[in-house]
C-alpha cells in the first residue's frame, strides 16, 4: 500500500518534478525547510501549486486569508507612514528653500539700494554746481532788488558757496554714517531649528594634575586656578563633598542661573563623591546631585543632536561618499536597526528629555548615594546577566541577575539613551515622541513618562513617581537647556 504524503512531501516531490536546485541543495545539506518556505521557493520559480496538495480546510480558508489581510493592512499603515514623512520632509525643504530665497531677495534688494546711493553721491558734485549757479544768481537779483544798489558778484558767490559747502559736506557725511552702518545691522536672516547644533569641539585636553609628595598626610584639594571656567573633566580622586561644593562656588555654577540664561558650563564628573549622603539639608544634597548629572545628559543629548542634523542631510542626498555611507551603517548598528530603514533610524536617534533623564536618575541612584551609584557608576540600575555588574543584596536565589557597572558617570548616561532608544520595551515611549516630531511640538519629559511603565515592575506607579520627582524640584527648567559654546582649558591642581 502506498504511503500517504504530507504536505510537505507533496512540495519537495514538486520541486524534484520540476527540477528546483535551490530545494534539493537544502535538502542535500540536510536542513529542513518549512512548508511556508518551500511554497515561497516554488512561486519565486514560477511553479503552479495544485489545489489538492492543500489538505488543510481552516487553514487554507480562514487562517491565511487573515494572516494575508493583515499583513496588507501593516503594509498600507508602513506606506502611509513613510508617505507622512516624505510629505514632512518636502515641507521642510519648501520652508527652508523659501527661506535661502527671502534672504537673497532681501540681500540683493540691498545692493540694489546701495549701488544707487553711490550713485547718487557721485551726481552731488554736478548737482551743486548747478544749484550753486541758480541761487547764486538768485540771490543776487533779490539783494539788488532790495537794496537797490550792485553788489559784487564775486563776493556773492562766495557766501553762497559757503553755504552750499556746509549742506553738501553735512549731507554727505550722513549719507555715509548711514551706508557703513547700515551694512553691518543689516545682516542675513537666520533660518531658526528647533535644537541648536553643538560645536564640534577640535581639540579638548584633560586637565593636568599636578602632584606635590609631601610629608604631611593632607587630604587633596582640588583647586581651579580661573574663575572662567568652560569645561572641566574631573579625575577619578575620590572627591570630598566639600571639595566638590568649593569648586562649583569657584567657576560660579548655580542652578538658578542656569535656569535663567539655558545654558551650563561642561563640567564632567567620573564619580559622585561618596560622602554625599553625610550633606544634612536635603535641598543641597539634589543641587549638587543634578549639578553633577546634568552636563553629562545635556552633552550626550548634544551628541545625539548633531547625528540626528547628519542623517537628516545625507537622507535628501540623491549621492553619498563611502565615508558617509559607512557612517550610516555604523549608526544602523549603533542603534540595532534591520534592513537599513534610515525612516526607523530617524525615529531611534532622538534625545531623551533632560527631566526625564534626571528623574530617573534620582530614583535609581537615591540622588547619588545607592551602593551601584557610588561602587559602579550605576545612575539608571540596568540589569545584565552577562556583562559586568553589582549583584543586589536582596535579590531571589533564583535569580541571577546584576546591576550593570560603568568605568565612568557618563558611560552610564550614554548606556541608558541607547537602552530607551533601542530596546523593544520601550517601542511606545519612542513612536509618542516621533508623533510629537512630526506635530513639531515640544518633546517634554511629562508627556512621555507614561510610556515607560515597562522601566520597573511597579508599573504605573513608577510613572507616576517620576511625574512627581519632575513636578517637585521644577526638573522642566532644564529641558531647554544648552552646553555653553566656547571651550577653555583650565588647570587643575591638587
Amino acid at each position: 500500500m502506498k504511503k500517504k504524503l504530507s504536505y510537505r512531501d507533496k512540495l519537495i516531490e514538486l520541486a524534484y518534478i520540476y527540477d528546483v536546485k535551490e530545494i534539493k541543495d537544502y535538502e542535500k545539506s540536510r536542513k529542513n525547510l518549512t512548508s511556508g518556505q518551500l511554497e515561497l521557493i516554488l512561486k519565486k520559480n514560477k511553479i503552479i501549486i495544485p489545489k489538492d496538495f492543500k489538505s488543510n480546510f481552516l487553514r487554507d480558508n480562514f487562517v491565511k486569508p487573515v494572516s494575508k489581510l493583515k499583513s496588507n493592512l501593516v503594509e498600507f499603515k508602513e506606506n502611509k507612514i513613510k508617505d507622512k514623512n516624505r510629505a514632512i520632509r518636502r515641507l521642510e525643504n519648501f520652508k527652508l528653500d523659501t527661506n535661502r530665497k527671502i534672504s537673497r531677495g532681501l540681500k540683493d534688494l540691498w545692493i540694489q539700494l546701495g549701488r544707487i546711493g553711490l550713485n547718487f553721491l557721485n551726481i552731488i558734485p554736478k548737482l551743486g554746481i548747478v544749484i550753486y549757479d541758480f541761487f547764486g544768481k538768485l540771490f543776487t537779483d533779490v539783494f539788488h532788488g532790495i537794496y537797490n544798489q550792485q553788489f559784487e558778484p564775486k563776493k556773492a558767490k562766495k557766501v553762497i558757496f559757503a553755504m552750499a559747502s556746509v549742506v553738501i559736506v553735512t549731507t554727505v557725511a550722513f549719507s555715509a554714517v548711514n551706508y557703513f552702518t547700515g551694512s553691518n545691522m543689516v545682516k542675513k536672516p537666520e533660518i531658526k531649528k528647533e535644537v541648536k547644533k553643538p560645536e564640534i569641539k577640535k581639540e579638548v585636553k584633560k586637565p593636568e594634575i599636578k602632584k606635590e609628595v609631601k610629608k604631611s598626610k593632607e587630604k587633596p584639594k582640588l583647586e581651579v586656578k580661573r574663575k572662567s571656567v568652560d569645561e572641566v573633566i574631573l579625575p577619578n580622586l575620590n572627591l570630598k563633598t566639600e571639595t566638590v561644593l568649593n569648586l562649583f562656588k569657584d567657576v560660579e555654577y548655580d542652578l538658578g542661573t542656569v535656569r535663567s540664561k539655558k545654558l551650563v558650563k561642561p563640567i564632567y564628573f567620573t564619580q559622585f563623591p561618596r560622602d554625599l549622603d553625610a550633606l544634612e539639608s536635603t535641598k543641597l544634597k539634589k543641587e549638587t546631585f543634578i549639578k553633577i548629572v546634568l552636563p553629562l545628559i545635556v552633552a550626550e543629548n548634544e551628541r545625539i543632536i548633531a547625528d540626528r542634523e547628519k542623517l537628516i542631510n545625507l537622507s535628501k542626498k540623491k549621492f553619498t561618499t563611502d565615508l558617509e555611507k559607512q557612517w550610516i551603517r555604523q549608526k544602523l548598528l549603533e542603534y540595532k536597526v534591520k534592513k537599513g530603514d534610515l525612516d526607523e533610524l530617524l525615529v531611534r536617534m532622538d534625545i531623551i528629555p533632560t527631566s526625564i533623564a534626571l528623574a530617573q536618575a534620582a530614583k535609581e541612584s537615591g540622588w547619588g548615594t545607592s551602593r551601584f551609584a557610588l561602587e559602579g557608576n550605576a545612575i539608571f540600575g540596568q540589569w545584565t546577566w552577562s556583562g559586568q555588574g553589582i549583584a543586589p543584596l536582596d535579590r531571589e536565589s533564583d535569580k541571577n541577575h546584576k546591576i550593570l557597572k560603568f568605568p565612568i558617570l557618563r558611560a552610564s548616561v550614554k548606556a541608558y539613551q541607547n537602552n530607551l532608544n533601542t530596546h523593544k520595551s520601550y517601542s511606545k515611549f519612542r513612536q509618542k515622541r516621533s508623533f510629537l516630531r512630526e506635530k513639531n511640538k515640544k518633546v517634554a519629559g511629562l508627556e512621555l513618562t507614561e510610556t515607560l511603565n515597562n522601566y520597573a515592575q511597579t508599573g504605573s506607579e513608577y510613572t507616576k513617581k517620576l511625574n512627581q520627582i519632575i513636578k517637585q524640584n521644577r526638573l522642566t527648567d532644564f529641558e531647554p537647556v544648552r552646553l555653553v559654546n566656547s571651550v577653555k582649558k583650565i588647570e587643575l591642581s591638587s
